[in-house]
């Protein structure tokens, strides 16, 4: 399923969403490249869209869910790429 959460990361003069998949890496990437979002936009597990995307993004198929939620069931799948390893 794809994923997006509500648009609240600012950066670059704009707010941003992100967009995951919970079942694999190829549909993220099917989605979004059917969606003319970017190949720039990947970030090791999710893409980056700005804000005025995310209304266009959940009417092609992306489900809205919490940032908390979209975390939790990317971790859940095994997707989860964090930027450096988790401290022991």
């Amino acid at each position: 399923m794809i994923l997006i959460d509500p648009p609240a990361w600012p950066a670059w003069d704009r707010v941003w969403s992100h967009l995951v998949s919970d079942e694999s890496l190829a549909e993220l990437h099917a989605f979004a490249q059917a969606a003319g979002i970017p190949a720039r936009g990947f970030d090791r597990d999710h893409y980056d869209v700005p804000s005025d995307r995310y209304d266009d993004l959940v009417a092609a198929g992306a489900v809205p869910v919490s940032s908390r939620e979209l975390v939790e069931r990317l971790i859940a799948s095994g997707l989860r790429q964090r930027k450096r390893p988790a401290p022991k």
